[in-house]
């Protein structure tokens, strides 16, 4: 009998499957019908992986059953269909389901209350209601749709406080990234970036200059292996990283295994890109009027204006002359691949992650591309129950196609851009015509052979031992290991390989070594006292060495390499230093509603003398859930409530020479054929941290089971000891020393409102908003430092520009009129002025995600900057009369110029003597502000029997368009490019530079 019963169950298990697997019925189709066996799988609503464990209770039945690795569950039972169950699983919403066939598919969806949503903090991890401090989290999936080379520029619009804005169109170049404001003027403000723990570099190890846009190390970093992102701000986050946390921290986590979930993903996108907005000039015509107006209103001989007919001796009549168009020369249709293939999975004891991709990007100005090859391993492995072991690896390997695009003489978009539409591009004998001051774009585009290879290894080795349950010991070592190795030859043809071409090889070396040891406790008392405890070591050592040489005078274009040159010469330097850190963190928690977080870190650094190497950075911060205060128990709507406040201290040495503080002799300071030195820097045995206090304050509110949520932080930064040049008086041999001198202090606020709109079975639209506002300002400054044309000015925010202010143009003669400060009657530097700066006043994003039938996605990401100024220097080129003579093209602006007594207009008479050629004019800053439609996605999922026949988890096929409108009144062609590179103290400052590609994506995800 007990044979024939397992027959019968049997049987009817695959009567069962079969029936539902050829011939699926409607559950309101469905007649109860008798089955010795319920089976069915239980699986993630939104990630469609299976949920290993969760509970499956029949009802009017005792006991119940657990799910297996695979989501699998099977439930004996003689019980007619249909069967009432109740199924549950940690972090998921219990769902009452009624089995109307067997077997069936259950979709729990995670719980709606994100308070026990796990974050990223420094040395571990806590749920969301416990921080204390100001986190933002941006997981990988906010970001898969987005096209970009670099990890940093996905931050832009995801999270407040977040300063994010692209230099360059150039790809894997830099972005400038500023965590609440600008902490420091000499030292970096960029903040400290964590992968899977290891602290990597950010510093751009290019050494051949291509115009200002340096290549990003954080391209090397393949998004699609990002399982999120946090971002600390406050001090009681970051100061745990003490001298690494003045500027915030970014902490990259990347996608690891899960046991019992062993998935295959490949995903494919092809995308094509342009220019949204090209600088229009006047032709040669229009231009060639203007310097014939140039001339005459200077005075001179009208009989020997410049355009006349040439058998006169002139360049030709205006209306016989031909437009060459040189910008539509340098703008390409660029297309660009991505492709990534991982595997992942493991059983209890091992997990595993394997990822590879490829990517290749080209520029829309030629001739830029950039192509980056990625492996990634994470493996954990559970040795035994008190020993686990584990790594995070990734190799990467990058080639560059570059060229000087940046805004240099010699650049492409500088010849193309300043050289005026008359002269032809190529001479009568067909060699490229070259003007005074630029490079024949097309010399620059056909002729360049500059390639840079990256070779670059972020590796992490750690192990772990449980001394007691709830006490583990781990170390680990790591390491960051970047290669850049230059090659660059510019031949006879062009400007800089004259006469006979020059070449440069440079190969720079930056290496990071880290060991950590940490010991953490977590404990439990009366259930009512919840404490956790952190102390560590980290010890790292920095090396950067680099060899460069030079090659001049080549036989001819066909010998490239330094060694067939006629003069040959180079260099090579090595420098290094050391960072020994102590640290320890405390958590208490009391009733789950009263929290007390503090920590402490000492961090001595080789770079400063003996007496002040050591530095101590401790925070403290508080948390009260009202919440949970029973005088609040009443109270339906209101979720979650929580007041939290914290003040601490952290410090700045990156971007310092790594022998600041000691006086240098350096060789090279030669005689005839003798070798010598000389005194290179002075010693300061007193330089010392730079040190930034911040206090924050804030509160989060959720409603309707915390389907809304507002947060809300104000902070007070304020940054003491400032590294900086100093003045010093020049009978000491230098007429500098770095030192602490100045103050600077960050005020602003940041608010983010997150939303479940609507969350229907068929419709679900989930939006997020956020805002931040930051007032930068330089509160104490010995000096006053200029830099292009802005100014560093106590009293004044950085990033503030200088400049004549223009208050209109004489109608009667056409002279410019500026604002007289000192009442002289002339336009001297005594009435130089502050016009404002490239401070926003307010940024921040709008992302809205709509999910329609379960089948259908809609995305959209829209960044905003508002109040920021922008120094047009392009347009002071190409605008600023006919000061520049013919050495500039002009912009159709200089078509409203003042011609007549009586003219109202902005723009004065041409002329290229007096005010209005030697005076830089204010007219030339502009408002900045823009909205930008960063990223809008559409995404269909696949579903149904073809794809569970195929083993198909998921498919996902979409089409994405990056940076597709920009709404503003800056007249350049984006509001978003700076001139200068990334680590650079300067934004707002548009010369030369190509705007943001304009992007369409097309592509794939697919999961077995």
């Amino acid at each position: 009998m007990k044979n024939k019963s397992v027959f019968l169950y049997a049987l009817a298990i695959l009567l069962s499957i079969s029936s539902g697997f050829w011939n699926p019925i409607k559950a309101q189709e469905t007649k109860p019908i008798i089955n010795a066996s319920l089976v069915g799988t239980v699986i993630d609503a939104d990630t469609k992986e299976p949920i290993e464990g969760a509970t499956i209770q029949l009802e009017a039945v005792t006991h119940s059953v657990k799910t297996d690795r695979q989501g699998k569950f099977q439930f004996v039972t003689g019980q007619k269909l249909p069967f009432t169950a109740t199924i549950s699983y940690v972090g998921y919403e219990s769902q009452i389901f009624v089995f109307k066939t067997s077997p069936a598919v259950v979709e729990l969806k995670p719980k709606s209350n994100g308070l026990d949503e796990v974050v990223v903090v420094g040395y571990g991890t806590q749920k969301k209601k416990d921080v204390v401090g100001s986190v933002a989290k941006v997981s990988g999936q906010a970001l898969e749709d987005i096209q970009s080379s670099g990890v940093d520029q996905l931050l832009q619009g995801q999270a407040s406080g977040v300063l994010v804005s692209a230099n360059s169109s150039v790809p894997g170049t830099g972005i400038f990234l500023r965590v609440r404001g600008s902490t420091s003027i000499n030292a970096s403000n960029n903040p400290l970036y964590v992968v899977d723990g290891v602290f990597i570099n950010n510093t751009s190890l290019q050494t051949i200059g291509t115009g200002g846009q340096e290549t990003s190390p954080l391209a090397d970093i393949n998004p699609s292996d990002i399982e999120s992102i946090e971002i600390l701000k406050d001090a009681s986050a970051t100061a745990i990283y003490g001298a690494r946390g003045a500027n915030g921290v970014v902490i990259i986590t990347t996608k690891r295994g899960k046991a019992g979930k062993n998935n295959i993903g490949f995903s494919l996108s092809k995308s094509y890109s342009n220019a949204p907005k090209k600088w229009k000039t006047l032709t040669a015509e229009q231009e060639a009027i203007l310097q014939n107006e140039t001339w005459i209103n200077d005075g001179k001989d009208f009989s020997k204006r410049p355009f006349r007919p040439v058998s006169d001796g002139g360049k030709g009549n205006p209306e016989d002359l031909t437009t060459y168009d040189r910008i539509g020369l340098i703008f390409q249709t660029a297309e660009s691949e991505n492709v990534d293939l991982s595997l992942s999975g493991g059983n209890e004891k091992t997990q595993y992650y394997l990822g590879g991709s490829f990517a290749n990007q080209e520029a829309i100005v030629k001739p830029d591309w950039f192509k980056r090859y990625n492996i990634k391993i994470n493996l954990d492995n559970k040795i035994t129950e008190k020993v686990k072991v584990g790594t995070s690896t990734s190799l990467v390997r990058t080639i560059r196609n570059m060229s000087a695009n940046g805004n240099v003489p010699n650049g492409t978009v500088n010849g193309a851009l300043y050289t005026p539409s008359y002269y032809p591009i190529f001479t009568s004998d067909g060699n490229y015509n070259r003007p005074v001051f630029f490079e024949n774009p097309l010399a620059t585009i056909n002729e360049s052979n500059f390639k840079a290879e990256g070779s670059r290894v972020i590796s992490n080795v750690y192990g772990s031992y449980s001394i007691l349950k709830n006490l583990i010991f781990k170390t680990s070592w790591s390491i960051d290991f970047n290669e850049n190795y230059e090659n660059n030859y510019y031949n006879s043809k062009m400007f800089l390989g004259q006469p006979n071409g020059e070449a440069t090889s440079a190969t720079s070396r930056l290496t990071s070594l880290i060991n950590e040891q940490t010991l953490s406790y977590l404990t439990t008392i009366n259930d009512n006292n919840q404490l956790s405890l952190v102390i560590g070591n980290t010890l790292q050592k920095e090396s950067h060495d680099l060899t460069s040489v030079t090659g001049i005078g080549f036989p001819s274009d066909e010998f490239t390499k330094i060694a067939s040159s006629a003069t040959q010469y180079g260099t090579s330097r090595s420098t290094a230093s050391a960072l020994v850190s102590f640290f320890g963190k405390g958590t208490y928690i009391y009733a789950d509603k009263y929290i007390l977080d503090a920590s402490i870190r000492a961090d001595g650094s080789s770079r400063f003398g003996k007496e002040n190497r050591w530095a101590y950075f401790p925070s403290i911060g508080g948390a009260w859930r009202i919440s949970q205060e029973s005088f609040l128990a009443d109270i339906q709507w209101l979720s979650d409530l929580k007041l939290k406040a914290s003040y601490g201290i952290t410090g700045n040495q990156n971007g310092i020479n790594d022998f600041s503080s000691r006086g240098l002799w350096s060789g090279g300071y030669n005689y005839l054929n003798a070798s010598g030195i000389f005194p290179s820097q002075l010693a300061n045995p007193n330089l010392k941290w730079e040190t930034t206090s911040q206090f924050n304050a804030g509160f989060e509110i959720g409603f309707i089971k915390n389907n809304f949520n507002i947060e809300f932080n104000y902070y007070d930064k304020y940054t003491k000891d400032l590294l900086l040049s100093n003045p010093i008086s020049s009978k000491l041999g230098f007429s500098s020393q770095l030192s602490n001198v100045g103050e600077m202090s960050n005020k602003g606020f940041e608010f983010a409102f997150n939303g479940k709109l609507v969350d229907k079975a068929n419709f679900k639209w989930n939006t997020n908003l956020n805002i931040s506002r930051n007032i930068n300002l330089i509160e104490k400054l010995n000096s006053t430092i200029l830099l292009n044309r802005t100014i560093l000015k106590e009293g004044n925010p950085l990033y503030s520009f200088y400049a004549h202010k223009q208050i209109g143009v004489n109608p009667e003669n056409g002279e410019v009129l500026f604002e007289d400060l000192n009442n002289d009657g002339l336009a001297t530097d005594a009435d130089l002025q502050i016009i404002g700066n490239a401070w926003p006043k307010f940024t921040g994003g709008f992302n809205n995600d709509f999910f329609l039938w379960d089948k259908l996605d809609i995305k959209s990401l829209f960044y905003f900057s508002v109040g920021n100024k922008m120094w047009n220097n392009t347009r002071y080129r190409m605008g600023h009369g006919g000061s520049r003579n013919d050495a500039f093209a002009m912009l159709e602006e200089q078509l409203n110029r003042w011609q007549k007594p009586g003219d109202i207009t902005d723009v004065p008479r041409m002329t290229a003597s007096g005010n209005n050629a030697s005076i830089i004019p204010s007219r030339f800053m502009e408002d900045g502000s823009y909205l930008r439609l960063r990223n809008v996605s559409l995404g269909y999922h696949f579903k149904g029997k073809v794809l569970e026949r195929a083993h198909i988890k998921n498919l996902r096929l979409y089409l994405a368009a990056t940076n597709l409108l920009t709404f503003t009144k800056y007249s350049g062609v984006d509001p978003e490019v700076n001139t200068t590179g990334a680590d650079q103290n300067q934004i707002g400052y548009d010369q030369a530079i190509a705007p943001q590609p304009r992007t369409f994506q097309l592509g794939v995800n697919l999961t077995l």
